[in-house]
């Protein structure tokens, strides 16, 4: 990511003692936005704040409002808008915050078009990339990307009222964004309005696709398709599905400079307004330069705003390339580990040795692991298919292991789990179930341990060194030596049916450790031994510098392999001094 944001290598100081011995820094990740898990909401579905900004009437005979999906077992999907807004969300900031969360990512706000489609495939309960009846209430089909889609705000709430109104909660703001495509724009029986098109900040029309396939675009003599790439679908047995059209997707021109300075210019416009963070849809089908110059215009106004991106891809090395410094220098959704904690919390039960590879704590091709989004599912897959100890066994994980955690929306009830897109991944939450929500057993456990990444900074920065991660047994350390901060917390987890005893002696540091979550100490000589519940977690904090020869051994391993991975990057600073 940022050069910035590598691994400190340098020797800090003993806060207020400079005559002291030198020790050296152990950190992870000094991005500021580390210390906050995000919770993501699909707006229109999550509450309906206002019922008045509906537009139940919309679309006419190609309405946009409540269209089921039928399912054979009667759980029904739904394809048109269900009425989340800004005010559904505002209204249930303190419960996200009090959940544990310290930011909120929504999906893109821009103006979406104002019927159904008509064109594509037709939806089925299983069908992915078929979006034939189906409306832009998820807000990835931008027409005018300077302009709020209408079933977002209130009479008494725009967007820069709702991230204020977040900001007051102590939630940080997370929008999502969309460079590489607009609006559906072929294959429609007749053509509909908006549909292909986009339009400036005026309203005026500038690009078109006029319901053409983009090999018919005639981009050199029709100024309307200039905006478009002119590139047919390309089947996945012929080539990459990158190379071509996501879908029936208006797909950008990523060498029409206009493009660029269109959503730029849109984008700072909504950034300007309170937001802290940004999620790049689809950063994979665009081009490493386009990225990297859209983000630094990003960041000349915004300078250190944090971004992460969507690269669908479970090949590490792949979206790895978004992070380094001269491609995107952003963050990205940790894909790879995600497979994993599927196959280790969902019903596969595969043991805590699924998780080791895809941590790429050291030897790894991103720029820094520890700023990856750590998450189990999203709206593009299938939920988790989990039982309740499995949603407990996964959070005890993200909000302790390396990564910034990413919990969809309702996952703190395992709300719709293993519901595929169009058969309820995205269903509508609503106020009863949020008010009902600390009923279900998932959401304790969640709270408590996201208040314990929350107030605890190893948790949140520190490098990790993993002692075991063997069967329904993990225990690992993490690691924060930093300016001021000395602190280590040591994490076991037993996602067994049945309680175990642990110990540990290996990396152990003698002193006096906090137990983190049940409260009292234990003073440690040679081992510690702990019972933890089954499908528990147990933390042990130990607020000192680290001593342990065999644990310093390993951190100095992980400090010279981000000082290599620097410099093979090109990346010379150190994290010194952000804390």
């Amino acid at each position: 990511m940022r050069g910035a944001l590598s691994v400190a290598v340098s020797l800090v100081l003993f806060a207020g003692h400079a005559a002291a011995a030198p020790r050296p820094a152990y950190v992870g990740t000094t991005e500021p936005f580390a210390s906050d898990a995000v919770y993501f909401v699909v707006t229109d579905r999550f509450v309906n704040g206002d019922p008045s900004n509906d537009h139940r009437d919309q679309g006419g005979k190609h309405r946009t409002f409540d269209i089921p999906v039928p399912c054979p077992d009667k759980v029904d999907g739904n394809i048109g808008y269900l009425g989340g807004d800004f005010r559904g969300v505002l209204d249930n900031a303190d419960y996200i915050r009090n959940l544990g969360f310290g930011a909120v990512w929504i999906t893109p706000i821009v103006d979406n078009p104002d019927e159904a489609f008509t064109g594509s495939k037709p939806i089925s309960c299983t069908s992915t990339l078929t979006d034939r009846g189906k409306t832009g209430y998820h807000g990835y089909w931008g027409i005018n990307f300077y302009k709020l889609d209408e079933h977002l705000p209130s009479r008494d709430l725009d967007f820069a009222g709702l991230t204020k109104g977040l900001h007051g909660a102590g939630l940080k703001v997370v929008l999502d964004i969309v460079g590489n495509h607009g609006s559906p724009a072929w294959t429609m029986p007749k053509r509909q309005p908006q549909f292909g098109q986009i339009f400036d900040k005026n309203g005026a029309l500038i690009a078109d696709h006029q319901n053409l396939p983009p090999q018919k675009l005639d981009p050199k003599h029709n100024p309307l398709h200039a905006f478009y790439n002119n590139i047919g679908p390309v089947d996945s047995k012929d080539g990459s599905i990158f190379d071509g059209n996501l879908a029936e997707l208006s797909d950008f021109n990523q060498d029409n400079p206009a493009v660029m300075d269109y959503l730029v210019g849109a984008y700072l416009q909504w950034t300007a307004q309170g937001v802290d963070a940004l999620r790049i849809d689809t950063i994979g089908w665009l081009p490493h330069p386009w990225w990297h110059a859209f983000v630094n215009r990003i960041r000349a106004q915004h300078p250190g705003m944090f971004m992460f991106g969507e690269a669908f891809d479970y090949n590490a090395a792949s979206i790895a390339e978004h992070t380094w410094p001269a491609n995107a220098n952003v963050s990205v959704l940790d894909f790879p580990l995600r497979g994993a904690l599927e196959q280790t919390f969902g019903t596969a039960g595969k043991g805590f040795e699924t998780l080791s590879e895809p941590l790429h704590l050291t030897g790894g091709p991103y720029a820094n692991p520890y700023e990856l989004m750590s998450f189990y599912d999203n709206h593009d897959m299938p939920r988790l298919q989990a039982s309740d100890n499995g949603f407990i066994d996964a959070h005890n994980w993200l909000f302790t292991a390396r990564g910034i955690p990413v919990v969809y929306y309702g996952s703190e009830t395992g709300f719709m789990r293993g519901r595929a897109e169009h058969a309820g991944n995205r269903a509508y939450f609503g106020q009863p179930r949020v008010d009902a929500a600390p009923q279900s057993p998932i959401f304790a456990p969640l709270r408590r341990i996201a208040k314990l990444r929350e107030a605890t900074p190893a948790l949140q920065r520190g490098l990790q060194v993993n002692e075991r991660l063997q069967g329904d047994e993990a225990v690992f350390f993490r690691v924060l030596q930093h300016g001021d901060v000395a602190q280590t917390a040591l994490v076991l987890l037993n996602k067994g049916d049945a309680a175990k005893t642990f110990n540990v002696d290996r990396y152990l540091q003698a002193g006096t450790w906090r137990d983190a979550l049940d409260g009292g100490e234990v003073k440690v000589t040679g081992a510690l031994k702990a019972d933890v519940p089954a499908h528990g977690v147990k933390v042990f904090v130990l607020d000192a510098a680290v001593k342990q020869p065999a644990l310093q051994a390993e951190l100095d391993k992980a400090v010279a392999d981000q000082q290599a991975r620097d410099q093979r990057l090109g990346r010379w600073e150190t994290r010194a001094g952000r804390l």
